[in-house]
């Protein structure tokens, strides 16, 4: 059976035309009140879910998944950022689209905290490329999924 995390929503995993787009926000995400937090923001027309990895004193973790309806953006860690490198990777409620990266880290079907990566199969968990995002050790960050651009112009 094919890993899907959303087991209440519809559509299967599938490959996209999706990209992890830069950290700029845009019209939908208005400045609000500064804060110091991973937040994500979906710039996407689907809902979407969000697992992150971080290292922490217990080890490397992983947690999922934070539904972000769209066109708004959720906290994923609240409060300053305690390391330099968070991995991230999200998927669409439609099965469009996916961002992903090439660090494999253990994620679940359903919510989860996992620690370690490792044996991420022996244990009983999906293993999946997780995109790395170096904060320079700065006390928040923001990332913002949006759709790559259609019909073949510009850059995903």
């Amino acid at each position: 059976m094919p890993y899907r995390p959303f087991r209440a929503l519809p559509a299967p995993l599938s490959l996209s035309a999706l990209a992890f787009a830069g950290l700029l926000a845009t019209a939908p995400f208005a400045a609000t009140e500064a804060r110091a937090d991973f937040r994500v923001c979906n710039g996407t027309q689907s809902l979407v879910g969000v697992a992150i990895g971080y290292r922490a004193e217990a080890g490397w973790t992983t947690e999922g998944w934070w539904r972000i309806p769209a066109t708004t953006c959720k906290s994923i860690i609240e409060g300053a950022l305690s390391s330099r490198y968070y991995y991230l990777y999200a998927e669409d409620a439609e099965g469009q689209g996916r961002w992903a990266g090439t660090t494999d880290l253990c994620i679940d079907e359903n919510e989860f905290k996992i620690t370690e990566v490792k044996d991420c199969f022996k244990r009983g968990f999906q293993k999946i490329g997780f995109r790395e995002y170096d904060t320079g050790e700065q006390g928040s960050w923001m990332v913002q999924l949006t759709e790559a651009p259609r019909g073949g112009t510009g850059t995903p």
